[in-house]
Parts: C-alpha cells; sequence; structure tokens
C-alpha cells in the first residue's frame, strides 16, 4: 500500500521536469489555457483489478498542486469523480472528500457528470455536494464557448440515480440537443465540447445518439475539440474536421507514475495544444 506522503514525495521528483514543457513552441500567446482530468473514480475501498480507487486522492492531490503552479484560467473534471457506493450517505461522504481535495484548486472549477457520478446519487445531491450544476451547462472564458454536455439519461429520457440504468445506455435528450443547438448558434468564437461519455464511437462507451449530436457540432462550423474520458484510455479521432480526443483515466494503476491529467491551450489559429502529465499523451491539433 502507498501512502500519500510516499506517493506526493515520488510525484515531487517525477514532475520538476514538466513545466516549460512548451518552450521552443510558437510565441503567440493561447487564448486561454485551462486543465483537464478525468475518471477518477474515487472510494474508500480496497482496488478491484486495475482500478485502485484509495489513490485517486493523491493523484488528484498532485494534480491540483500543479495546476496551481501552472495557473490555468479554469480546471474541468470529466466525469466519474467518485465511484459508486451502496448507499447515498457512504457516497455522499466520499464526495465531500473528494470536493474537500479538489476545492485547493485557485482557480474555478467545472464537473461533467459522469455514470458513477449519478450511480447512487441524484444529479440533484451531487451538484448540492460540490460546485457542481445539475447537468449541461455553457461558460465562456478567454474568447471561447465551452459547452459541458450531460448524457447521463436513459434512451427514454429518464436521468440517471439509484442505480436505475445499464450504463451503455448513455444519451443526450431532444431538450438537450436543441439547447445544443442554441448554444452553438450564440457562440461568437471557437467553441470546445466537454463530455464524459464519448462522442466519437457508436460502441459501448459512447452516446447512443451520438450520431445527432455530431451532426450539431459539425453543423455550427465553430467546434474544435470533444474532450471525453469514460473508456479510459487516451484515444484520439478526427471527424468531420472535428478533433475527438478521450483522456487518460487517473484511477488506473497504482502509484504516481500511472497518474494522468492535462494541460489545454486554445490558440489565436484555432490549434491546440495539449500538454499531458504522467500518462496522459500530448497532441498538437491543427485546424483542418
Amino acid at each position: 500500500m502507498i501512502t500519500r506522503r510516499a506517493f506526493l514525495q515520488n510525484s515531487t521528483l517525477c514532475l520538476a521536469g514538466f513545466s516549460g514543457l512548451h518552450a521552443a513552441d510558437s510565441q503567440a500567446q493561447p487564448l486561454i489555457k485551462i486543465g483537464l482530468m478525468t475518471d477518477l473514480h474515487y472510494a474508500d475501498k480496497p482496488p478491484t483489478k486495475t482500478r485502485f480507487y484509495r489513490e485517486a486522492l493523491a493523484k488528484l492531490d498532485e494534480a491540483v498542486e500543479v495546476m496551481n503552479r501552472e495557473k490555468p484560467a479554469l480546471v474541468v473534471e470529466l466525469g466519474d469523480f467518485i465511484d459508486q457506493a451502496d448507499s447515498v450517505e457512504k457516497e455522499i461522504e466520499w464526495l465531500k472528500t473528494m470536493e474537500s481535495h479538489f476545492a485547493k484548486l485557485s482557480m474555478s472549477r467545472h464537473y461533467v457528470l459522469g455514470n458513477h457520478c449519478v450511480g447512487t446519487l441524484t444529479k440533484q445531491e451531487f451538484a448540492a455536494n460540490t460546485k457542481a450544476s445539475s447537468g449541461h451547462e455553457s461558460f465562456e472564458a478567454g474568447g471561447v464557448t465551452f459547452l459541458i454536455l450531460d448524457a447521463c439519461f436513459r434512451s427514454d429520457g429518464t436521468p440517471y440515480s439509484r442505480k436505475n440504468f445499464d450504463w451503455k445506455d448513455a444519451n443526450i435528450p431532444a431538450s438537450q440537443l436543441s439547447w445544443l443547438e442554441s448554444q452553438l448558434s450564440k457562440a461568437s468564437g471557437p467553441v470546445i465540447v466537454l463530455a464524459h461519455q464519448r462522442l466519437d464511437a457508436d460502441k459501448a462507451h459512447a452516446v447512443q445518439n451520438a450520431p445527432a449530436v455530431r451532426s450539431l457540432l459539425e453543423k455550427s462550423g465553430k467546434v474544435l475539440a470533444v474532450f471525453q474520458g469514460h473508456s479510459h484510455k487516451n484515444d484520439y479521432q478526427q471527424i468531420a474536421g472535428i478533433h475527438y480526443t478521450t483522456l487518460v483515466a487517473m484511477v488506473e494503476g497504482s502509484g504516481a507514475e500511472n497518474n494522468g491529467y492535462s494541460m489545454l491551450e486554445v490558440m489565436p489559429d484555432s490549434s491546440l495544444r495539449l500538454q499531458g502529465f504522467r500518462k496522459q499523451v500530448e497532441r498538437a491539433l491543427k485546424k483542418s
């Protein structure tokens, strides 16, 4: 069992070389820099296979330390902040523990709802114990519009809660599609979409009506990229000129070396720089 002190001591040694990673890049200043992380799955329970639930706290502490040093404008957590508990009381206890660590960020923080976030809790209960909204939201920063999607709905439109769903049945309901179309129309600059379930595939980890969502994104001509989690592995593809980047899960693997999080820079020419830490793959994404 790795203690938090040992974890963070190792983190300090390993992270010393990360700052200034893009010093040799273009001198252009980004419109905005944000922090990204996903799939921490914190739970006070023993590991199962590759998932080390208790270590999520130390991994989060490392990411918070780095982000407070690098000073992005804001940080977004892309879902499955906690794992699913047997009771509402236990789930809220785990959530409050994680939130106390996440709240050490010196900048604003945003949350995407993952299926594990609302496996036991309702969306309102999750929001009441964090700084989260209770679903989808839109905000603007640095001239960039950020759209957070909520696919934690069954195909019949019922929101996830109290273990009432199959995790493969993830959907963006019609009302949210209308909201998305409206927000895309209003956006005056580039758009970044943030999701938990994947929008670039039509299999188990994907939003079931992902083609309808992608159609709206493509029609707008404003969306640069989608950043998502859920499937736990680094992945990337480009569809119709939009970058779909899946980020690595923080819960996977033991020890600081198995952490993973990133900084995203949106550049004036609409290119993107994803600076990866630990197991997160770095990417330089050009507008096509």
